[in-house]
């Protein structure tokens, strides 16, 4: 991290949590933050779901909520990035304050509750942005979500799907947010095979093939994980992401450990890689996972990928390390996978997965 980037950092820490959040996307619009463009080897490149990833580090969603900083983010020294979550119309979100740095335990506590611009002006912005000469060529997914209001909660992720997805490269499926009640109902193997179906509906309607994925949460047993596994297959799901936030509060030191909300960053990691090998142990090779929770190092990736992870996204770790985290962690897992003798991140996707059993 530079000495520019640490001063910010601490300017950044003084504010008010989420004051910071969007003075720091100000700031990264403004040039601002250390964009070093693409960081790449080729033993970072990786593919998944028919895209092409310079390196497998994402960033998650949550960050950039409405796609206002596509071209910086890109040029970030990210493989991929993830904004949203965005619902069909636009919405407030929870009352104030909803975010808290838990700084002792490296962690944060969210409940955001889906705030956003809405689909409309959304789409708006990822269409100027799609062929923008200002952004590098890097895929760019969505986060669909569903308004808490809404009379038809499942029908909303295939709105927005239908509305924006010809603008995205990716759109995750996000029943596992904690912030907006009643949402994580929808995990259950009925309602989940009968969203999925609208979604795979509303994608036959776009001018390409859009792959989907689906975020679950990580307080979830060994018997969901299998009826998740299940679904994804029967819906031919190209990937699953693990995790979403937790409801748990165990180990917290922090003062703000007992808010409501969903909690991520460090204490996290655990919880999260040992779902990610479980899954990854029901799935096999039929449907390719992205781990993320707590990832904040580039060991921290590599433990991910050799759990059963063939991408990695990061998100809550930058609240304490900076943007520059992300192209910190790519280049030390390439220094990483040369040192076990793998050629390509594919080769070490699962190599570690018993331990986590």
């Amino acid at each position: 991290m530079s000495l520019f980037e640490q001063l910010g950092m601490v300017m950044l820490r003084s504010l008010d949590p989420e004051k910071s959040h969007h003075f720091a996307l100000s700031a990264l619009r403004a040039g601002l933050a250390p964009l070093p463009g693409p960081v790449t080897s080729p033993r970072l490149k990786t593919k998944f779901a028919g895209m092409e990833m310079p390196n497998p580090i994402g960033l998650a969603a949550g960050f950039d909520k409405n796609a206002e900083a596509i071209p910086q983010l890109s040029r970030a020294g990210f493989g991929f990035i993830e904004l949203g979550a965005v619902t069909p119309r636009p919405q407030p979100g929870n009352p104030k304050p909803r975010l808290f740095r838990l700084t002792e335990d490296q962690a944060v506590i969210n409940r955001f509750g889906f705030n956003n611009d809405g689909m409309e002006e959304i789409t708006n912005r990822l269409a100027r942005c799609r062929h923008s000469h200002h952004r590098t060529d890097i895929p760019v997914g969505l986060n669909l979500g569903a308004n808490k209001d809404s009379e038809d909660r499942a029908g909303d992720f295939a709105k927005v799907l239908a509305r924006c997805g010809n603008f995205i490269d990716f759109a995750t499926v996000n029943v596992s947010s904690p912030n907006t009640e009643r949402l994580r109902d929808l995990q259950g193997p009925e309602a989940l095979e009968a969203l999925l179906a609208g979604v795979m509906d509303a994608r036959k309607g776009l001018d390409h093939n859009v792959p989907i994925l689906l975020k679950i949460a990580p307080d979830l047993d060994n018997s969901e994980l299998m009826e998740i596994a299940e679904v994804a297959r029967k819906a031919a799901l190209d990937g699953v992401i693990a995790t979403n936030t937790t409801l748990s509060r165990e180990g917290l030191k922090s003062a703000h450990k007992n808010e409501a909300g969903g909690l991520s960053g460090k204490p996290l990691f655990e919880k999260s890689t040992r779902v990610l090998a479980q899954l990854s142990r029901h799935m096999g090779t039929d449907v390719p996972l992205i781990g993320v929770g707590g990832v904040g190092s580039a060991l921290d990736a590599y433990t991910k990928i050799r759990a059963g992870a063939s991408l990695v996204q990061v998100y809550s770790a930058m609240v304490y390390h900076g943007l520059s985290l992300a192209p910190r962690i790519a280049r030390g897992l390439d220094e990483l996978l040369e040192k076990d003798g793998y050629d390509s991140v594919l080769e070490a996707v699962g190599t570690g997965r018993d331990a986590w059993l």
